[in-house]
């Protein structure tokens, strides 16, 4: 019963994180400042209710800092109503089907293997909730939604919610042409912008709620500066339906200091969001582009393989996701196997592909140059042109150089 044997594992993990290259496209790293607020007071407390109308009492100073979270993420996302409490995507989520649907109402949504999250199916929240889903049909070559073939479909089911968002997502998807088919049969558009919330408040990606969405949802440590957590942000006509959805309806404490860290986060992407959020789209394009010159099957090459802070490719001649993705870390190469359109949902211990995201190593100060040496990195080891060891020391000699947090008021040490 030692404590130190947690710390020791912590600094072994910390270690290995200095040494490797981070590709997950669901992680980043936040600044000291956010990380600050972890440890403070706020973790001990409870603010079950609304800022002024609490059930404890204690929360004086907790209201000023959740209502100025909420103040940032409106003026953030120009949203006239922000919910600031859920604690984590899949909550946001689950809070927007009870206050979008009534049990047993049909939802469109994209398919586990054409990049839709799993919260969005049966066995997740929209199941927890009792919704029939039905897919949208979907374009291979164009990674999006086949907008013609939804028209059609939704005529014939006349589902009560489109959801769009995705967790694998490469391009802007239809939200004005979705909008145009609710209003004809009289369904609502919701939008889970877990993936791409940092790209929008950056203005490198619409804003979903300004194309036409009733509802946007959205975890704030992807692509978002922020603590594991989540935030709604929605139309007017939508904020009691929320608030009473998110409390009592899912979220009982908030975990008020992480949303303390989420405050801080959301002045960083104001002050430094549009820089990082353009050079997020630069690096993701520029690891695609140098992938499919070294003869990778990228995905999404008739529209310029990305627009967001994601690549996707198929691995299959490499022996698939796992395997690649496996040989990979061993290098010091962190990146997930992934589910491709083409895939049996059953076959997601073994995927055809992998994906990337360049979000943190963005965040660490890396640009087209260091994105094009992991690309030559990853080759490396794929085509076994150097063996693992030495491509583990490349990698090593390339992120000391990258283990400071940037985008920020006070640079610090990543790991």
């Amino acid at each position: 019963m030692d404590p130190s044997i947690v710390y020791k594992i912590i600094e072994k993990h910390n270690e290995m994180r200095k040494e490797s290259i981070p590709l997950i496209a669901s992680e980043n790293v936040t600044s000291l400042l956010v990380r600050k607020c972890y440890l403070s007071d706020f973790g001990h407390r409870y603010a079950e209710g609304k800022v002024g109308n609490r059930y404890y009492e204690g929360c004086k100073y907790i209201d000023e800092v959740e209502n100025l979270a909420i103040e940032l993420t409106k003026k953030l996302f120009d949203a006239e109503h922000a919910n600031v409490q859920p604690i984590s995507g899949v909550v946001a989520n689950m809070a927007a089907f009870f206050a979008l649907t009534n049990v047993g109402d049909k939802i469109m949504v994209i398919s586990v293997p054409c990049g839709g999250h799993i919260s969005h199916e049966k066995v997740s929240a929209a199941g927890l909730r009792g919704l029939e889903i039905y897919h949208y049909p979907f374009n291979f070559e164009e990674m999006n939604i086949d907008v013609g073939e939804t028209e059609k479909l939704a005529k014939k089911i006349e589902p009560k919610l489109f959801v769009l968002g995705s967790s694998l997502i490469l391009f802007r998807q239809p939200v004005k042409e979705i909008r145009q088919i609710a209003d004809e049969i009289g369904a609502k558009v919701m939008f889970d912008a877990s993936h791409v919330l940092g790209l929008i408040a950056g203005k490198s990606y619409p804003n979903p709620l300004k194309e036409g969405a009733d509802v946007v949802t959205g975890s704030t440590h992807k692509t978002f500066f922020g603590p594991q957590r989540a935030i709604i942000y929605c139309k007017s006509e939508f904020s009691d339906r929320i608030d009473r959805a998110v409390f009592p309806g899912v979220v009982s404490n908030h975990h008020l200091n992480t949303l303390a860290g989420y405050t801080i986060a959301a002045m960083e992407m104001l002050n430094f969001g549009e820089t990082y959020a353009k050079q997020v789209v630069k690096n993701s394009k520029a690891l695609a582009e140098r992938l499919f010159e070294l003869g990778y099957k990228v995905l999404g090459e008739k529209r310029g393989f990305t627009e967001t802070h994601q690549v996707a490719v198929d691995v299959r001649e490499f022996g698939g996701g796992k395997i690649v993705s496996k040989k990979l870390e061993s290098a010091g190469i962190i990146l997930n196997k992934n589910l491709l359109p083409w895939d049996d949902v059953r076959k997601v211990d073994d995927p055809s592909g992998i994906r990337m995201g360049v979000q943190e190593v963005t965040r660490l100060g890396m640009k087209e140059g260091e994105i094009e040496k992991i690309a030559d990195l990853i080759d490396f080891v794929l085509r076994d042109k150097k063996s693992l060891a030495k491509v583990r020391e490349e990698v090593r000699e390339l992120k000391k150089n990258f283990n400071t947090v940037k985008f920020t008021f006070e640079e610090c040490e990543a790991y």
